[in-house]
């Protein structure tokens, strides 16, 4: 099965109000042709309006939509190159499998025999060859997805746009699904625009995030740029776990830092910034904990033991911190006293 040529995205200074409110605040945005870019953010944050943006089902308020270099603003989605996912699957229970897959192509006007065979090229590509006779209702809810994706790539759009496609599975279920829709994307090129709330999710995907938050972005880059740079409190606690300990920005030189953290002072590498009040990021995995010597003193308050893992929930001089470390034979129990240290080269520091 061919593809269309992937398409870029571009918003230009894009404004979306729905009466006073304002959904999105200027929007400019860049997408590579052949990408999946996701856009990742809290419920209400303009993440879903941007999406239905791009496909056509929302007009701009103002503003430029380019797709595949081609203004497309004041297109309607018919007249766009693109596809979509839903979160719903959206499928037909009375059509079949193939039926449902072969549906745009026979409202576009292809005959009926050459958009099965399309579609049983689609469902092949997606692993399900030979369920093209099935209901949907005897699928499960992993395949239904699929069938869902199935439909959407063999209209060979330039950009193919995944609105919360896995929220209705189960979470090994998610695991197993978002890998086949990443390796789909990547075996046929795709420009893919996802959208989703699970950060995990998120940086499992996708080539680039653009973190969204109240209408703008808050951030974008690659997973690891916003996992190892963030550019502030919201984005550290926001991608992965965070703890984010009050600390005071004595100096900076060097590309360094000295910083105060509950009373102590201490160096920090790769710390480029403002003096003053900031916030010390500190990924539970950084954490060690020891049963006496250096550190800063805690106390476990909980302790979980999740098979390969501990997790633990500490209270001390640097205030209530989470911790995960590797299982041991002898872990920490809940209210025993500990020390804890980091590797100063792993804090990150943002603006408090």
């Amino acid at each position: 099965m061919t593809t269309n040529t992937p398409g870029s995205v571009v918003f230009e200074n894009v404004v979306k109000k729905y009466g006073d409110v304002t959904a999105l605040k200027g929007l400019n945005i860049a997408i590579e042709p052949g990408t999946l870019v996701t856009l990742l953010g809290p419920s209400g944050c303009g993440k879903t309006t941007t999406l239905r943006l791009i496909a056509g089902l929302e007009p701009a308020t103002s503003g430029k939509v380019i797709i595949g270099g081609k203004d497309v603003t004041h297109l309607s989605a018919t007249y766009r190159a693109v596809s979509m996912v839903f979160q719903s699957y959206a499928l037909f229970p009375h059509m079949t499998v193939r039926q449902n897959v072969a549906y745009g192509l026979t409202v576009k006007g292809m005959a009926k025999a050459e958009a099965h065979g399309k579609a049983d090229e689609g469902l092949e590509m997606v692993g399900l060859k030979g369920f093209g006779d099935r209901l949907p209702s005897e699928l499960s809810g992993g395949q239904q997805q699929r069938v869902a994706v199935a439909r959407a790539i063999v209209l060979e759009p330039e950009v193919l746009l995944l609105d919360e496609p896995l929220s209705n599975l189960d979470a090994k279920l998610r695991r197993h699904v978002r890998e086949e829709i990443r390796q789909i994307q990547q075996a046929l090129g795709l420009t893919a625009v996802y959208v989703t709330h699970d950060q995990e999710e998120a940086m499992a995907v996708s080539d680039r995030i653009i973190v969204m938050k109240d209408a703008e972005i808050a951030q974008e880059g690659t997973p690891h740029d916003l996992y190892e740079r963030p550019n502030s409190a919201f984005i550290a606690d926001f991608i992965g776990d965070a703890n984010l300990v009050d600390c005071e920005v004595l100096s900076t030189a060097d590309g360094g830092a000295e910083i105060a953290v509950a009373g102590r002072k201490m160096r920090v590498p790769n710390a480029a910034g403002h003096t003053g009040a900031a916030k010390m990021v500190l990924r539970p995995h950084h954490i060690k904990l020891a049963g006496m010597g250096e550190g800063f003193e805690a106390q476990i308050t909980y302790a979980a033991y999740l098979g390969n893992q501990i997790q633990y929930t500490l209270d001390g001089e640097l205030g209530a911190l989470f911790a995960i470390a590797d299982a041991d034979a002898n872990p920490f129990t809940m209210g025993q006293n500990v020390r804890i240290s980091f590797d100063a080269a792993e804090i990150r520091l943002v603006e408090g």
